[in-house]
């Protein structure tokens, strides 16, 4: 079921986020697959949608700053300036996830991925469904990424239980997805960011 982006729209994906259900909606890049992060189903859920492979992890957006720490257990040095410099925006942050973080979205790599999306309708959505949310792309592996409702209907139809209809997607390219857990960190996959714009920001 596809529905216009507004409060009831949230307020009913909040609902469904709490009974382990799956959502889509636009990120501040592309269209992503919301669950709750914490329940196991739900991740096992999307998946399946996905016809995912168990060794890639899931990426997790998050509302606000302090939501870090429930899925960040040790922030580098690197992690806190590029927060600092880029966020809110279209970079994703890899770091050592927290214990309580499943493997379902660390892929048994004991990172996770997480970002701060620069967009205030997705923001208010995730602070409707507890401060955090899944955003893997809305496509089954191996097409495209979904950039319009209808897109995402038509790759999952009713298999979704709500679809969010946010309009077109603002973006042309995925986020930028930097490993930050060390020392200096390390380019995993160039997006909206450009690397060079990244290695300016006083990291060295």
């Amino acid at each position: 079921m596809i529905v216009p982006n507004s409060r009831e729209s949230h307020n009913s994906a909040a609902e469904i986020i709490r009974r382990g259900g799956v959502i889509a909606f636009r990120t501040d890049t592309f269209y992503g697959l919301g669950a709750d992060p914490f329940n196991r189903h739900a991740l096992e859920r999307i998946k399946q949608l996905k016809s995912r492979e168990a060794s890639k992890p899931i990426l997790v957006v998050i509302s606000d700053i302090d939501q870090i720490e429930r899925f960040v257990s040790e922030r580098s040095r690197a992690f806190d300036l590029l927060a600092e410099r880029f966020w809110p925006g279209a970079l994703t942050l890899i770091g050592q996830a927290a214990p309580t973080v499943p493997d379902e979205v660390t892929a048994g790599t004991g990172t996770i991925g997480i970002r701060l999306p620069d967009d205030d309708d997705v923001l208010a959505l995730m602070r409707s469904c507890g401060g955090a949310l899944t955003a893997t792309s809305a496509n089954p592996s191996g097409e495209k990424p979904a950039r319009t409702a209808d897109e995402v209907a038509s790759y999952f139809g009713a298999t979704v239980d709500l679809i969010i209809d946010g309009g077109k997607a603002r973006a042309d390219l995925p986020s930028t997805v930097v490993d930050a857990g060390g020392l200096e960190p390390k380019l995993i996959r160039e997006g909206a960011i450009p690397w060079s714009e990244i290695q300016k920001s006083g990291l060295n």
